[in-house]
């Protein structure tokens, strides 16, 4: 209970004062890398990540931030003897320092589903959360990369668009639900029954990230996997519902949350090789996507520097796959409108009453309050460095290919 009693307090503002003052000027990237930030760093998921991107040498900062926790989590993990330079955030107060000038951040933030808690209570914890948490990216590191753990993905990456769109700072191309582990999953299944490394295997996974939502695409899997389709079905299902099979495996006392951070880690790797500029980086993820009439949709994509630089086509789908596409729609549909409208209903209950501010009303309503040469191009206050400095990419939205025929990558 102290663990959410702590997330309560987060969601109420502290004063605008503290907020405003608080924020620091601190070098950022060691040697020009990227800084990373994880919010949610002391959590079942955040630890293990945290670990894992540590032992990454083209990170130079790792920014660890929670509500409880964090200064043991950045102690253990400040003791490796690897490159990443590790910082220690604890609080809403320390927020700002934790993403100013970062150019990804991580969010596995939030709370597992608990015994007496219902799916409205979790959805309710988590989204609050994650909105919290946009409101002061949108503020501190606006042009971030953003990747999205924190259930449910489905409406919590809608939730994040509608704070960044208020804000101002949306762009498309950077904002990332990871759906990686569902990748992972099908790769390492089929890598079993196939008795290859699955390393090796590349499996397609489209849709969304949550039960029927989740579509692997069999059919394209390569190297080539021939089943009957009872078999076929089967082996969609374990897919689509391998978050039970852990907490089953777990009895009850725990879910996936180190095949999770395995999963982000690698995803985190594949948007620092396209950040650093890198080419023919391609990941699946849930984004803002034009290839179906949803607003969101996860398939696979080329990263550049600039974020999504491609969508890449889905392919012909088979008639088991098919089938299950038409009751993804309808799911993910449903989800995805949950996640708009609460953060439009927040929204809304702002603009009425002044009486009781948002929860991220604390944060400055503009970036001139957080210091404002901190954000000025030519700032003297900027770190120097002996290398040249690693920018935040400018934003890049526009970029996105409008069009389904302009998707013509040839991979899948």
């Amino acid at each position: 209970m102290d663990r959410l009693a702590r997330i309560a307090a987060h969601l109420a503002p502290p004063s605008r004062d503290a907020q405003v003052n608080n924020i620091q000027q601190q070098p950022t990237a060691a040697q020009g890398l990227p800084k990373v930030a994880v919010l949610g760093a002391a959590g079942g998921i955040g630890q293990p990540l945290s670990m894992l991107l540590k032992m990454m040498p083209n990170i130079g900062e790792l920014s660890l931030y929670d509500v409880v926790g964090t200064p043991g989590v950045a102690a253990d993990v400040s003791h490796m003897d690897t490159k990443p330079k590790v910082t220690s955030h604890l609080g809403p107060d320390q927020l700002p320092n934790a993403l100013y000038n970062c150019h990804l951040v991580i969010i596995p933030a939030g709370v597992p589903r608990k015994p007496g808690m219902t799916r409205d209570d979790l959805f309710n914890i988590n989204a609050g959360i994650v909105k919290t948490l946009s409101e002061g990216i949108a503020k501190y590191c606006p042009k971030a990369w953003v990747a999205i753990i924190s259930n449910p993905v489905n409406s919590t990456v809608p939730i994040a668009a509608e704070v960044f769109k208020k804000a101002g700072t949306f762009n498309a191309a950077k904002l990332f639900g990871v759906t990686k582990l569902d990748v992972a999953r099908a790769n390492a299944f089929v890598g079993e029954i196939l008795e290859v490394d699955p390393a090796q295997v590349n499996v397609p996974v489209i849709g969304g990230h949550a039960g029927v939502t989740i579509l692997p695409l069999l059919s394209q899997a390569q190297p080539r996997i021939h089943l009957p389709d009872a078999k076929a079905k089967a082996l969609m299902e374990r897919i689509q519902n391998a978050g039970t099979e852990v907490v089953e495996a777990k009895a009850g006392k725990g879910s996936a949350t180190l095949s999770m951070a395995y999963a982000a880690a690698k995803f985190a790797e594949s948007c620092l090789k396209a950040i650093q500029g890198e080419p023919g980086v391609v990941e699946c993820a849930y984004v803002s996507s034009h290839l179906t009439d949803l607003p969101f949709f996860a398939s696979p994509l080329r990263l550049d520097q600039n974020g999504i630089a491609e969508f890449l086509p889905i392919g012909r789908m088979n008639e088991l796959e098919t089938a299950n596409m038409a009751a993804l729609m309808k799911e993910l549909s449903g989800s995805i409108k949950k996640g708009v409208e609460f953060a439009n209903e927040g929204a809304a209950k702002n603009d009425k009453s002044t009486a009781q501010p948002s929860s991220g009303s604390s944060i400055p309503s503009s970036k001139n309050e957080t210091t404002g040469p901190l954000y000025a191009p030519s700032s003297s206050q900027q770190p120097k460095s002996g290398k040249k400095e690693l920018k935040p990419q400018p934003s890049s939205g526009s970029d996105l290919p409008k069009r389904k025929e302009e998707t013509t990558g040839g991979r899948y």
